[in-house]
């Protein structure tokens, strides 16, 4: 319950139905887009950006190159194939949905040695094993309560390198007030502030934040947002 007593947007996610949704969808660009697959080039490029932006802001990441990256909520492999496979020598996959991860296993990326290991597990349930110089979480956070992103949050901070970064990209509510529920989905779109807010309670401080410009005006689509984050110290 909120302070006000009503019901909190996140307390209705259910994973089981966020899976059932999502394995419904037709594994490629167009399904990962929700039908708006002309925004991936902007999208691709605005992420490449950003980290630019933030390896000059801060030399000592990637100094001797981004060595293990990770993508969360990686889907069929879209961003992995887009931008961080170019950015890391090895990048992880970890994915829920089966029919997804499956493209990223049949694909050249993993043939060619650039995709390392595929877990085919929700994040809630995700453990890193191994350390990464990159973390990359996009457009997937919304389908974890709040206690259970903000658990996350601390186990992939310790799964950093001394010089990793974890990125999070999501979808901002612009109006202050309650975080929005999706029953399509079984997801929340998040405000800034309880971003933030999370982003605390789990020890992370934010180096970067911006909103991803260039995505086309007609769509009207929700606000993106880039946090770049590293444990405090």
């Amino acid at each position: 319950m909120s302070d006000d007593g009503s019901i909190k947007p996140d307390s209705k996610i259910d994973q089981a139905s966020s899976i059932k949704y999502w394995s419904s969808v037709t594994p490629n660009v167009n399904g990962m887009l929700g039908g708006f697959p002309e925004i991936s080039r902007a999208d691709l490029r605005g992420s490449a950006a950003f980290l630019a932006k933030i390896r000059r802001l801060i030399p000592s990441i990637g100094s001797n190159g981004l060595q293990l990256g990770v993508d969360c909520g990686a889907g069929i492999g879209r961003v992995t194939e887009g931008f961080l496979c170019k950015v890391c020598d090895i990048v992880d996959i970890v994915e829920p949905v089966e029919s997804f991860a499956s493209v990223v296993r049949d694909g050249k990326l993993k043939r060619d040695g650039k995709i390392g290991d595929i877990y085919v597990t929700g994040l809630e349930n995700w453990t890193p094993s191994k350390t990464y110089d990159l973390i990359w979480n996009q457009w997937c956070l919304g389908h974890l309560t709040d206690e259970q992103l903000v658990e996350y949050l601390i186990r992939c901070r310790s799964a950093l390198s001394d010089k990793g970064l974890l990125v999070v990209k999501e979808n901002i509510i612009s109006t202050v007030g309650e975080d929005l529920y999706d029953s399509v989905d079984n997801s929340v779109t998040r405000t800034e502030e309880k971003f933030r807010t999370l982003f605390r309670r789990a020890g992370l401080t934010i180096v970067r934040s911006e909103e991803h410009l260039g995505f086309p005006r007609r769509l009207r689509l929700y606000p993106v947002r880039f946090f770049a984050l590293r444990p405090e110290l």
